[in-house]
């Protein structure tokens, strides 16, 4: 089997049984980025070429002595580039972090190293995860492999590029808002959204702590759970870090979804949404009736206060998270100043891009003394109050199923020139994000330009198995289909 066409697992088998090397797996991924990177622009730095070697003996030793016995051993994986690695830059697509090597290694980078995974670079981003579509990278756009003229999605564009080019066979992404699900919509992969606490934050630098989650971008479902399995887990070194009883997310993966009461929020599907995806819903919705599931639409409360409340928070978190980036201890120093509040304000102004710069306005804005109590304040008590609508939801349905974006990837630039628009199109994402859900992104078809069309599964808190078992059939049926 030609290696582009292999998912993860299964180049993690090959490489077990000893008909793939890992050394062999690794240059088929740096040759595909050394041809694609030009038109691409996935990666913002790759791992040195002697680093490479010496990780691809320790691993090929590792394998053969049965220290690394995991379905991901051996097998490449890119990591985003705002998740701190020793051995490569952590940027967070900024000149704030342009140099900047963290004296650390995330929990997430040593779950991976420990079962034998190969971390050949650093994904492009949106500038400190801040954005949709991967253009405000201070090293310039992502671009989408299914259409170069098109966005890949953001923050993790280069994560979902990467993987949908071949340039690496799975990747880590982080998701706020959606950027995880949203650009693994636009470019034609799987990705998925823990449920908040189960992945550890150690490490990664944060946009909105009570928002961020590490997640894995994969070709299939099955990657998926298995990526999962790897990095989640209880960390004590991460304070928001979950204690669970069971992590097996490939236990009962392909047992189908027989009696499951699936709901689909008919606010999801009105007006806005482009109709080739509120088709796709629809389709989704039979194939599962077929495999056994019980559908029913059903009216989900307070989705016009989503986007206003998750904005207003994660702003506030932002603008709170990027004090330290002040130019002192760290990251960029401006080269001409003449005391230390000039040397604060001119940093911050040529480090930071405008939409990172917008967003900490905003965030001190509504934290500021008369506007705390207006803005901040209200937009937790919507935040407590949608919660409470999920849980509603969850009482009567296992699992719930809608669009990921309203339209597919947009043209490159478009979004740039109407930021608004641009943050309305998190409406089907942010929600999870601000009830702590796991959620997940399934490719699904493509529209009339050919572009990718996602879906997106949800469930409630730790109950990533329904989502996985859901989205196992559902891309099952989709092969029979095909066939």
């Amino acid at each position: 089997m030609d290696m582009r066409d292999m998912t993860a697992m299964e180049i993690g088998k090959e490489i077990r049984e000893g008909r793939i090397r890992v050394g062999e797996a690794v240059e088929f991924c740096m040759k595909q980025i050394e041809e694609k990177e030009p038109k691409l622009n996935a990666f913002i730095s790759v791992c040195e070429k002697e680093r490479l070697q010496k990780r691809i003996a320790e691993v090929e030793q590792g394998i053969k002595d049965g220290v690394y016995q995991g379905g991901l051993a051996g097998v490449p994986v890119a990591v985003k580039d705002n998740i701190c690695t020793v051995h490569m830059p952590t940027t967070c697509a900024s000149r704030m972090l342009e140099h900047f090597v963290s004296p650390y290694q995330a929990e997430v980078v040593r779950r991976l190293e420990n079962a034998g995974a190969v971390i050949i670079g650093k994904t492009n981003m949106d500038e400190f995860a801040m954005g949709s579509t991967s253009e405000t990278s201070a090293f310039g756009p992502v671009k989408n492999p299914c259409n170069p003229e098109h966005v890949p999605g953001g923050s993790s564009g280069g994560s979902c590029a990467a993987v949908s080019s071949g340039e690496c066979f799975y990747a880590l992404g982080s998701d706020t808002g959606g950027s995880i699900r949203q650009p693994s919509a636009y470019c034609n992969v799987a990705g998925m959204k823990p449920t908040y606490g189960t992945v550890s934050r150690y490490g990664l630098i944060a946009y909105g702590s009570s928002f961020d989650q590490i997640g894995p971008i994969a070709r299939n479902v099955e990657d998926c759970a298995c990526i999962l399995e790897t990095i989640a887990g209880y960390d004590r070194k991460d304070s928001t870090c979950v204690k669970r009883d069971v992590y097996d997310f490939m236990d009962g993966i392909k047992s189908g979804v027989e009696g499951l009461r699936i709901g689909i929020p008919e606010e999801y599907l009105k007006e806005g949404l482009q109709k080739e995806i509120r088709e796709a819903v629809k389709k989704a919705a039979e194939w599962l009736k077929e495999c056994g599931a019980k559908i029913e639409y059903f009216s989900l409360g307070l989705t016009e206060y989503t986007i206003p409340s998750y904005y207003l928070i994660a702003c506030a978190q932002a603008s709170s998270n990027l004090e330290r980036f002040d130019g002192v201890k760290y990251g960029f120093r401006a080269k001409e100043y003449e005391e230390l509040h000039e040397m604060y304000k001119k940093s911050r102004s040529e480090g930071f891009g405008m939409e990172v710069k917008q967003r900490i306005l905003l965030g001190s804005f509504v934290l500021s003394s008369g506007y705390y109590d207006a803005y901040y304040l209200k937009a937790l008590r919507a935040r407590t109050q949608i919660k409470q609508e999920f849980d509603k939801a969850f009482a009567k349905y296992d699992v719930l199923l809608g669009p990921v974006t309203p339209t597919t990837a947009p043209p490159l630039g478009e979004s740039l020139k109407d930021p608004l628009a641009m943050y309305l199109g998190d409406i089907y994402t942010v929600p999870l994000n601000l009830a702590g859900l796991p959620g997940m992104s399934l490719p699904f078809g493509v529209d009339g330009k050919n572009l990718p069309i996602g879906l997106q599964i949800f469930a409630d808190c730790f109950q990533e198995k329904k989502i996985l078992r859901t989205a196992y059939t559902l891309e099952r049926a989709q092969q029979r289909r095909e066939q």
